[in-house]
């Protein structure tokens, strides 16, 4: 098989299905995105479902590689590094277009085991990254010690997907909704007290 090639759909698949959704996307639109023939496409990939669910491994593997290492710097540090990169859109990174195309694979994970099977991929790796983080804080006393770490990780991810789907079903701001969840750190994690705004 040409890797290249291969690849190509994969990342022409990614586009055109931020610009025309599951349900819209045809073959001819990924071929036409790819600037190949629909049966080049065919020849990779037997069905707009294969080629979707081989997508969501490409997916998955630029978002793993965009979460930040949990060795070195404190848990604190670690726990600030992993949020900015999960929440906020700085322009240098996909993180738009892969929420996009996330949201996209929730719409059809209901009705597709091997699609939810992919998304439950996603969660834990960022469950498991969370808790490692969030552990370590613990145990050092950089968090509070009256937190449970398995329960605070779980929230995070519940947390971020949410800020995920927000912000790309309704316009929000990475920004803006990341507010929420990093007062919650402060809180709760830290132990410190929240701003006055916070209350307002």
């Amino acid at each position: 098989m040409d890797n290249d090639t291969a690849t190509e759909i994969l990342e022409a698949t990614y586009r055109a299905l931020c610009q025309h959704g599951y349900a819209n996307l045809t073959l001819e639109d990924i071929a036409g995105e790819a600037k190949r023939s629909k049966a080049t496409v065919y020849y990779y990939y037997d069905s707009k479902e294969a080629l979707f669910i081989e997508l969501l491994d490409f997916i998955y593997n630029r978002y793993t590689a965009r979460l930040p290492s949990i060795d070195g710097g404190t848990p604190q540090a670690q726990l600030d590094a992993l949020l900015n990169t999960v929440l906020i859109d700085d322009g240098s990174a996909p993180g738009h277009e892969i929420r996009t195309a996330l949201l996209e694979a929730k719409a059809q994970a209901p009705y597709n085991e091997t699609i939810q099977t992919r998304l439950l991929n996603f969660d834990k790796a960022l469950f498991e990254r969370l808790l490692g983080i969030i552990t370590a804080g613990v145990e050092s006393g950089e968090f509070n010690a009256t937190v449970e770490p398995a329960v605070a990780a779980e929230f995070l991810v519940t947390a971020i997907t949410g800020a995920h789907t927000r912000g790309v079903a309704m316009d929000r701001s990475s920004e803006e909704l990341s507010k929420s969840i990093i007062q919650y750190v402060n809180g709760y994690l830290l132990g410190t007290e929240l701003s006055e705004t916070t209350h307002q």
